[in-house]
């Protein structure tokens, strides 16, 4: 009998957590890297660039590899000649370990958990709890398999109850396509297929933690009908052009996982889950002898990205004295350097600001001729402006939309595709929509120079705050008329996928 302290596991996942936040999983990266290579769509080319160069920030800066660090799943398997020590459970010493993890002082991590999901929504300030899968299995160690998945890859989960003739593979294809960008691709996508509804999401949730093997398996050819799906789905996603962050491009998956359970007669459920650019997870076995840290990984698989756009001609913006007439000049999927100052807001701020509104108050701060950036910034540290500030998924402001331009908005920055009706809305009012880089968090927050409290100082991350900002990377996504990056970029690079080898 292994007896395991329940200190051992706080300090295990605490370790974990900081680990996985900082440093992306060597098999993802070296496989991010070759289709960087690999990529000829140039605005997808710039943004896995900027990835990559934001991820080698991050690691030798040991700082967040995108600002929404996740919220946490961890998969127990204990042995059942295992014990452990101590006066709580084991899904406490988990919860324990993410707190710690979070609050860290020199690497404070944001947190995104809120309790009272249906009502009050109040954050709980340390991103407990996590969501914890337990196990028993023979033998005498607790293995754990830890993530932190962001909002925009788990809100693109997605369930289906097929009928039992129906095509898995269309039903995927299908799916990833109706997507849209808001999961951060290019990623994971991994299928569970069986057992019961909640069985499925749980195949598909535990495989994205599985090695990226997509390459080994089209060198040596699939042994299997499973690994024959797989192949099929990683060239059919790829064919759509979706692209990295849906710009349009070769690369929108750089693997794909399928995994499947007994299920009954009449039934066959499907689970899809998208894991996003920043593909935290990691893997760590406790025998009873203390906890355990995980190495730092090799980073000469982290390549040096001398600029992710240096070789097209980019367009400075001025940002404070920006003018619809400047902006009708500007092209879809084209890069622009912005300079000046923005102001940041999210779901709770737009929340905030109609309710202010609706009550026939002022804002305290106005909206005249501002550019808005949808972002939740981690708190700064040491010498900081402001901790790693990536963008969120902007599909979620998207009912407030006319709200904002009826107060003088010009322009709103984000990731991912706005809705029909929000580009027709940007488009009436000579406004556009630009996105910056998901999972260059790092890169961006060294464009901002400045940062100050604007208002709603109790919404935390989401509070709204100004930025200065110099020379910040972003890619023009809706243009003055309404032309969008996200349905014409996509539309051409979509091909045909490559055929099955013989």
């Amino acid at each position: 009998m292994t007896t395991i302290r329940g200190e051992d596991i706080t300090e295990t996942i605490r370790a974990a957590l900081q680990y996985i936040a900082v440093y992306h999983a060597p098999d993802y990266m070296q496989r991010l890297t070759e289709a960087y290579r690999n990529e000829e769509s140039p605005a997808a080319r710039d943004a896995i660039g900027q990835i990559l160069q934001s991820a080698r920030m991050a690691a030798l800066g040991h700082r967040p590899v995108c600002q929404d660090t996740g919220m946490v799943t961890v998969f127990a398997r204990l042995g059942q000649s295992a014990t452990i020590s101590g006066d709580r459970t084991l899904e406490e010493y988990i919860n324990e370990g993410v707190r710690l993890a979070y609050l860290d002082e020199g690497n404070p991590l944001r947190a995104s958990m809120v309790a009272d999901p249906i009502f009050a929504r109040r954050n709980t300030r340390d991103n407990t709890p996590a969501v914890t899968h337990v196990e028993s299995c023979l033998g005498d160690r607790l293995e754990l398999m830890v993530a932190a998945k962001g909002g925009g890859s788990e809100n693109k989960a997605r369930y289906a109850m097929l009928n039992p003739a129906a095509s898995v593979a269309d039903w995927v294809v299908e799916t990833v396509e109706g997507l849209g960008a808001g999961w951060c691709p290019p990623g994971v996508i991994s299928v569970g297929v069986g057992g019961s509804a909640e069985k499925a999401m749980l195949l598909a949730k535990r495989a994205l933690m599985d090695e990226i093997d997509m390459h080994d398996l089209l060198e040596r050819g699939p042994a299997t009908p499973e690994e024959e799906l797989r192949v099929e789905l990683y060239r059919r996603i790829n064919a759509l052009g979706i692209g990295a962050q849906g710009l349009g491009g070769l690369t929108t998956v750089v693997d794909v996982k399928v995994t499947s359970y007994p299920t009954h007669a009449a039934s066959k459920p499907v689970a899809l889950m998208p894991q996003c650019a920043a593909n935290r997870h990691a893997k760590v076995t406790l025998t009873g002898e203390g906890p355990v840290y995980l190495d730092p990984p090799d980073l000469s698989l982290w390549p040096e990205i001398d600029g992710s756009a240096s070789d097209r001609i980019l367009r400075r913006v001025n940002v404070d004295t920006l003018t619809k007439e400047e902006m009708a000049q500007w092209q879809p999927g084209e890069t622009l350097l912005l300079s000046g100052h923005i102001l940041t807001g999210r779901d709770a701020a737009h929340r905030r600001i109609s309710e202010i509104l609706t009550r026939g108050e002022t804002l305290p701060f106005s909206l005249q001729g501002r550019v808005i950036y949808y972002v939740g910034p981690v708190d700064p540290v040491g010498s900081e402006v402001v901790g790693p500030a990536g963008p969120t998924t902007s599909t979620r402001m998207d009912g407030y939309t006319q709200m904002m331009l009826d107060q003088g908005l010009l322009s709103m920055i984000g990731k991912a595709e706005r809705g029909p009706d929000a580009v027709e809305r940007i488009a009436a009012a000579g406004a556009t929509y630009i996105i910056a880089v998901g999972g260059a968090a790092v890169l961006v927050s060294r464009a901002i120079r400045g940062a100050r409290m604007v208002a709603f100082e109790d919404l935390g991350m989401e509070a709204v705050r100004e930025f200065e900002i110099r020379d910040m990377p972003v890619t023009v996504a809706v243009d003055s008329t309404g032309q969008s990056v996200h349905r014409l970029g996509p539309a051409r690079w979509r091909r045909a996928p490559a055929p099955a080898e013989s």
